[in-house]
């Protein structure tokens, strides 16, 4: 499919009709307070990789209620002085794959923290190892849907807190720099790390390409490709559950934590994207709260957005930043 959603310049004026709850931040507020009555016991084990230029460690800290989370820890090998980091989110399926994956970040000189997705990681990629021990209501087969009877359910109120949680464990280690922390992803990580840019308050930079999670009033009627036509899956045998459905996704919505955006941003969309199209993308940068934000716009592009070179424009855009 070519272009199917607005116009450049329709994009750019665009707002989403996408309600804020009015207990949006006590309810944010509450579940991270709930999180942070588990010790956060971050720990780093190093794993012998057999590379030379970079170290890697197996790391594993606990997230929404205590669960265990994995992730990895990537550094240029010999840091001694705390190093600019670099925490990344992963798109909806994959895991945190293998340690020698997925050396960008680190080969420039900066610490690479990647956070594995409970419950995913058996659709691409290399595999993931972090459980979600928490059970749901019935839901349409994939995790959009999980838990959507309320928003304390709902599967993204846990991966949201892990995501923080995730910010702090790479914070804890002694060769990171917390003054400047960077969050980034793509597709559902570019979500996630919108949610981080709304719920962590001093953060660097926040780059989220091609993000998904956002502006779910259009996003749920506008495309039929997967993850989001779950949701209209759900409703379809689920009749009449849209407006409880539509309110617990109001907590989950990019826009709401993008209003809230106290760091930099760079952005991209792709015109062809029916996965994630272009115009909730441009939703939650539209409502991005920090004056500096710009947005790469790849315009023959679908889900794979920039790619490669969106990846470079990453790396001389953050240069300015950490």
């Amino acid at each position: 499919m070519a272009l199917f959603d607005l116009s450049l310049a329709e994009l750019h004026a665009y707002r989403s009709e996408s309600t804020e709850p009015e207990d949006f931040d006590a309810f944010w507020g509450k579940t991270l307070e709930e999180a942070r009555e588990h010790e956060l016991d971050a720990r780093f084990e190093p794993v012998d990789t057999g590379l030379s230029t970079v170290e890697v460690y197996d790391v594993t800290f606990a997230g929404f209620g205590g669960h265990p989370v994995k992730g990895w820890l990537r550094l240029p090998a010999g840091a001694t002085e705390p190093l600019p980091l670099i925490v990344e989110f992963i798109g909806y399926g994959g895991g945190r794959g293998l340690a020698h994956e997925n050396l960008l970040w680190a080969s420039t000189g900066r610490a690479h923290f990647t956070m594995d997705t409970r419950g995913q990681g058996s659709t691409w990629g290399a595999g993931g190892g972090t459980a979600d021990p928490v059970g749901a209501a019935p839901a349409y087969p994939g995790f959009m849907t999980r838990g959507i009877d309320a928003p304390e359910n709902y599967y993204y109120r846990r991966v949201f807190t892990d995501a923080v949680r995730a910010v702090e464990a790479a914070r804890s280690h002694p060769l990171t720099d917390a003054a400047r922390t960077v969050a980034l992803g793509a597709s559902q990580g570019g979500g996630i790390a919108l949610a981080v840019g709304g719920l962590v308050p001093d953060l660097a930079a926040i780059a989220p390409d091609v993000p998904f999670l956002c502006d779910f009033p259009r996003a749920t009627i506008l495309t039929d490709r997967h993850p989001y036509r779950e949701v209209g899956l759900f409703l379809k045998t689920h009749r009449g559950r849209s407006a409880e459905v539509r309110r617990t996704l109001a907590y989950f919505d990019g826009v709401h934590f993008a209003a809230r955006g106290r760091a930099p941003a760079l952005f991209s969309a792709a015109l062809e994207d029916q996965t994630c199209p272009p115009s909730t993308v441009f939703a939650a940068f539209n409502a991005w709260a920090h004056e500096d934000k710009a947005i790469e716009v790849y315009d023959f592009n679908d889900h794979e957005g920039g790619g490669p070179f969106h990846e470079a424009a990453k790396v001389r855009w953050l240069r300015s930043y950490a």
